[in-house]
C-alpha cells in the first residue's frame, strides 16, 4: 500500500511516499481502506521529532480516517453494531496517512449521514479531544460560558458548535478580524482579536466582570496566568497543547479565592478503553447533531495524499479556518 512516511525529522518536505505492507487486523480491531486522512497539530510536531509515537503504535503519522471496513474481528464489530462494508471514521493512534489503517473497534465510529469521506475524517481526532477536556474534564455545563484560545484552528471550530449546541456561551479568541468573523459564523457569542485586543479585558467586559466558567487552552506558556484572571469562581482552564511554551507563572491566591481547577490531558497515549468510551459519549450525544446539521465538518481544504507536505506546510502557517485533509481516491 502507499503511505506518507516521515523520512527524517524536519520541514514539511521530509514527508514522502513510500510503500509498506498492509497491515493485519488483531483481536479488537478492524482493517479500514481508507478513504481520507485528517491532518493534525499533532501530526507536526511528530514530523519535526516533538511528539514521540507511543509504544506499539505505528510510525506513519496520521490520526484520524474514513473509509470502509475491510475484515477484522467480528465479534468485536457485531457487538459494536458495525460489519464488513460499511462506512466508517475512526480515531488511531498513529499510521492514518496510508491506504489501509487498523483501528480499535471502540474508537470507530458510523460516518454521520449525509457526510463523504473527507468530511468524516475531520472528525474523530477534534471531537474526541474536545468531549473529553471540555465536557469530561471542564464539565462544561448549558448556561455556563467558555472562553476557546484559536477559535479558528480544528479544534476550535469544533468546540464552538458543540458547546453552543448543547447550550452554553461562547467566547473565541483569534489572530485576525476576517477569523473572528469566522467564529461568529460558527455561532461563538463574541470573537476577539488577540492581536489587537487584551482578551483579559475583554472577557471582563462580556462577562461584566463575572469571569467565564471553562477555558480550553490550546497556547499555555505566559498565557496561563492572564486565563486565570479571565476565570469565574469555580472555573476551570484546560490546557490541551503548549505552543506558548511549557513554563507559567501564576497568581496562586487567585487560584485559592475563586476555588479554580487547572488540568490538562493528551489523548493519544491514552488506553483504548477510555477512548472507547469517549465514541460512546460521542455517539449519543454529539452524532445526532452532526446527522440533523446543527453541527457540521468545517474543511479548509483536500489536499491529494502526496501533497502532505503542503497541507503541514499551511498548517504551520496558520491562515486555515477549521481542518486539512488528505484525500486517498
Amino acid at each position: 500500500m502507499q503511505v506518507v512516511e516521515i523520512s527524517a525529522y524536519g520541514a514539511p518536505e521530509v514527508l514522502r511516499l513510500a510503500e509498506r505492507p498492509v497491515p493485519v487486523a488483531g483481536v479488537g480491531e478492524l482493517l479500514i481502506r481508507v478513504s481520507a486522512s485528517g491532518v493534525n497539530r499533532p501530526d507536526v510536531l511528530q514530523r519535526t521529532g516533538n511528539y514521540p509515537v507511543p509504544p506499539g503504535a505505528s510510525d506513519i503519522p496520521g490520526l484520524e480516517v474514513a473509509g470502509v471496513i475491510e475484515s477484522g474481528d467480528l465479534a468485536a464489530m457485531v457487538e459494536a453494531g458495525l460489519k464488513v462494508g460499511d462506512r466508517v471514521c475512526a480515531l488511531v493512534a498513529g499510521g492514518g496517512y496510508a491506504q489501509w489503517c487498523v483501528a480499535p473497534v471502540g474508537q470507530c465510529l458510523p460516518v454521520p449521514a449525509g457526510l463523504d469521506d473527507a468530511a468524516a475524517a475531520s472528525l474523530p481526532e477534534t471531537f474526541f479531544t474536545v468531549w473529553s477536556n471540555v465536557f469530561d474534564r471542564g464539565r462544561l455545563q448549558a448556561g455556563e460560558t467558555l472562553l476557546i484560545q484559536g477559535g479558528t484552528s480544528g479544534i476550535g471550530v469544533t468546540a464552538i458548535q458543540m458547546a453552543k449546541a448543547l447550550g452554553a456561551r461562547v467566547i473565541a479568541t483569534a489572530g485576525s478580524d476576517e477569523k473572528c468573523a469566522a467564529c461568529l459564523q460558527l455561532g461563538a457569542d463574541h470573537a476577539i482579536n488577540y492581536r489587537t485586543q487584551d482578551f483579559v479585558e475583554e472577557v471582563a467586559r462580556l462577562t461584566s466582570r463575572k469571569g467565564v466558567d471553562v477555558i480550553l487552552d490550546m497556547v499555555a506558556g505566559a498565557y496561563v496566568a492572564r486565563e486565570i484572571e479571565c476565570l469565574a469562581e469555580d472555573g476551570r482552564l484546560v490546557i490541551i497543547a503548549v505552543q506558548g511554551g511549557v513554563k507559567s507563572e501564576i497568581h496562586a491566591g487567585l487560584v485559592l479565592r475563586r476555588r479554580l481547577t487547572i488540568t490538562g490531558s493528551t489523548l493519544r497515549p491514552r488506553p483504548v478503553a477510555f477512548k472507547a468510551a469517549i465514541a460512546q459519549s460521542l455517539r449519543k450525544n454529539v452524532w445526532p447533531l452532526l446527522a440533523d446539521g446543527r453541527i457540521r465538518p468545517v474543511i479548509h481544504q483536500v489536499f491529494k495524499a502526496g501533497d502532505a507536505a503542503a497541507a503541514h506546510t499551511l498548517m504551520e502557517s496558520n491562515q486555515h479556518v477549521g481542518k486539512l485533509v488528505l484525500n486517498w481516491s
